[in-house]
């Protein structure tokens, strides 16, 4: 804009969904859409799709009758997982506290924190 006694530029971009949201709010599920983008030397003529995964169900129920359970190699409780955790925390607590002592006690590291 241009005013008698000032200039002012400004830009601005205006994005819009490259799918509408209808669009992906009506896909099946399987379903999907999208656009490809091109280069200038390589273009594309069709850039958008809509496609869908087709699923064998006879094929896939036949291949799951087959499977087997996994044996449990051993029992995990609760317990042992907030133990874990625990262990975890610690050992990456006690890793800062050991970087943060090399960095206050080296000259010229102080910029670091």
């Amino acid at each position: 804009s241009y005013h008698r006694t000032d200039t002012s530029i400004s830009k601005s971009t205006h994005l819009d969904y490259a799918v509408p949201v209808s669009k992906i709010a009506s896909l099946s599920s399987g379903e999907f859409v999208g656009l490809v983008a091109d280069d200038p030397d390589q273009k594309i003529k069709l850039k958008a799709f809509h496609g869908g995964i087709i699923n064998a169900h006879s094929a896939l129920k036949k291949e799951a009758a087959q499977f087997e359970a996994l044996p449990v190699i051993r029992e995990i409780t609760p317990a042992m997982i907030m133990s874990n955790y625990l262990s975890i925390k610690k050992d990456i607590a006690d890793l800062i506290d050991s970087e943060m002592n090399i960095i206050l006690n080296t000259p010229g590291m102080e910029g670091f924190l």
